[in-house]
């Protein structure tokens, strides 16, 4: 753990010094109705954590970000800066006074409770889905009509669960008129696919309609930048892949997903590409076994985010763009994965890559004994859904002409 050295304060205040810190780095989780477990909104809420937010800050583990800061500029960086962790070691071994109330900075406008403002549309499950409270849960698919009468561009998103701790991770598809996946799955209920004998996902979970938004602990809303934005077709579906976790009671869950509309259409497209590996074999007890996946874009495309998925054995993951003289540029560096708090980076600066790029993602398992969160050392772990089996995908979000669709980027052909 990495202490500073403060000034020990009396005047270092709650209201005018530590709320504003709160406010822009913490509220977003730490409020009511929300993820973390205790809100950080009031004084009172928040004196009784005065310590544990310390040494939650000192040792870097709150807020989550792993981002190595060699490689990459990303405009979501969470970390709190060096004065920042002062300010809050200051007050804490000030004694933690509130201060003038006179001093608080403004609130935050949590509009409706939704982070990304007043929603123009709201897509709620009809009736709640039943978690039992043990047992393998298999990935449930709820299929929800669009009702979109014409082609909809969205430039935010969110997705709200009803009950936080039951989805360990929420994707978004929209199924576009005419596709052939789900095909004859019952409409506004939910169901599960049963997995193979071999235990690997069932074919038919496996889709390339684009998504909306993937949410995880860390990842509940998305926002584009003006000019771009995320398609809708006319007459799709939503579907929504859960990944629930039973903790030991009998619970419901009834999650949102939040739509803000673009005013105008868009000059450019989002789409959500991913690359994987699923032929991998972890030998037990392997502190670093390095899997790699690579794909060329057969298009030129924006790279606007990263978003990298592993389970439990994850350690570390990289996103990096290969020459041909040899060299690599990494873009993307994670040296210490969390599957706990699983983010999307988004670039600073959007990257352009042109037709013919190559990407090269790789990641990294810790199968050993010393990797506490490990279900079993002694296991040859392969791919699979539960968290006790391994993934191994890079999503990726880039932007492209309007033009195109997902289907016709891969076609390199644009759409009419």
């Amino acid at each position: 753990m990495k202490f500073y050295a403060v000034a020990l304060l009396a005047a270092t205040t709650f209201n005018r010094d530590v709320l504003p810190i709160l406010r822009d780095r913490c509220q977003e989780c730490h409020r009511p109705g929300q993820i973390a477990p205790m809100p950080f909104v009031t004084y009172h809420q928040t004196r009784p954590w005065a310590k544990a937010i310390l040494e939650a800050v000192l040792s870097r583990k709150m807020p989550p970000w792993f981002a190595d800061p060699a490689h990459g500029d990303f405009a979501n960086n969470s970390a709190l800066s060096k004065s920042e962790i002062e300010t809050i070691a200051s007050w804490v071994y000030g004694g933690a006074p509130e201060g003038n109330a006179a001093e608080k900075p403004p609130a935050r406008s949590w509009t409706l409770d939704w982070n990304i403002g007043k929603p123009d549309r709201i897509i709620e499950m009809p009736t709640p889905v039943a978690v039992p409270a043990s047992g393998t849960i298999e990935y449930q698919y709820i299929i929800l009509p669009g009702g979109f009468a014409r082609d909809t561009w969205v430039r935010k998103v969110e997705v709200r669960p009803g009950n936080p701790a039951l989805v360990h991770h929420a994707v978004v598809y929209t199924r576009e008129p005419g596709s052939q996946w789900l095909e004859g799955r019952p409409r506004g209920v939910s169901f599960a696919l049963p997995a193979s004998a071999e235990g690997r996902p069932n074919p038919a979970s496996f889709t390339t309609s684009d998504i909306l938004l993937v949410y995880t602990p860390g990842n509940n809303h998305a926002e584009w930048p003006a000019g771009m934005a995320k398609r809708i077709k006319s007459g799709s579906d939503i579907v929504i892949q859960f990944h629930y976790t039973a903790n030991g009671k009998a619970q419901q869950d009834r999650t949102r997903v939040a739509l803000v509309f673009a005013s105008a259409a868009p000059k450019q497209v989002v789409l959500t590409l991913q690359m994987g590996n699923d032929k991998f074999v972890i030998p037990p007890g392997d502190p670093n076994y390095r899997v790699q996946v690579s794909g060329t874009l057969p298009n030129e495309a924006l790279l606007i985010s990263l978003f990298p998925h592993m389970h439990l054995r994850g350690k570390a993951f990289e996103y990096s763009l290969p020459a041909e003289n040899g060299r690599v540029e990494t873009l993307l560096k994670i040296t210490r994965y969390d599957f706990r708090w699983q983010l999307d980076y988004k670039l600073r600066k959007p990257r352009l890559l042109p037709a013919g790029t190559r990407l090269l993602c790789a990641g990294y398992f810790d199968n050993s004994p010393n990797n506490p969160l490990n279900p079993d050392p002694a296991a040859e772990v392969r791919f699979g859904e539960q968290s006790w089996q391994e993934m191994m995908i890079g999503f990726f979000d880039v932007a492209v002409d309007a033009r195109f669709d997902k289907e016709s980027f891969f076609a390199s052909r644009p759409s009419k």
